[in-house]
């Protein structure tokens, strides 16, 4: 399943997964794994800065991260390039979902300016491949 959505000139695209062999159901621990695409549809060069999630469990909790870059990465776009990456979230619950922002520096004037990451749902019936089981 494929999450999809614009925001400043970036299209993002999120695939989540079920990760069974990264779990621990017994202990309530559920991982899992998703793919970033990040496509700059924008005229303007960019940095990849840094990003904010904000995760929510099956319990309705809520936990915020933030960092610096993404996957230890800074990546800089020029215009029409992609930047894909893989990650992971462990949860308490066998679902729950994720939302976002993605902070970038315009090359050209310096300027920081944020791109939304839409909100995508994690749930243990969708397989390795993204697929609903």
């Amino acid at each position: 399943m494929r999450y999809e959505g614009e925001s400043n000139g970036f299209s993002i695209s999120v695939w989540p997964r079920y990760s069974k062999i990264h779990s621990d159901e017994k202990d309530s621990v559920y991982c899992f794994i998703y793919k970033i695409r990040v496509i700059n549809r924008s005229e303007n060069e960019a940095t990849l800065l840094g990003r904010h999630w904000i995760i929510n469990d099956g319990n309705r909790n809520t936990q915020e991260i933030e960092g610096d870059g993404v996957v230890g990465e800074f990546p800089t776009l020029k215009p029409g390039d992609s930047y894909e990456y893989d990650s992971y979230c462990p949860l308490p619950t066998p679902t729950g979902n994720m939302r976002g922002t993605f902070y970038l520096r315009n090359e050209k004037d310096s300027s920081i300016f944020e791109v939304k990451v839409p909100i995508f749902f994690l749930r243990t019936d969708l397989d390795e491949l993204g697929a609903v089981i």
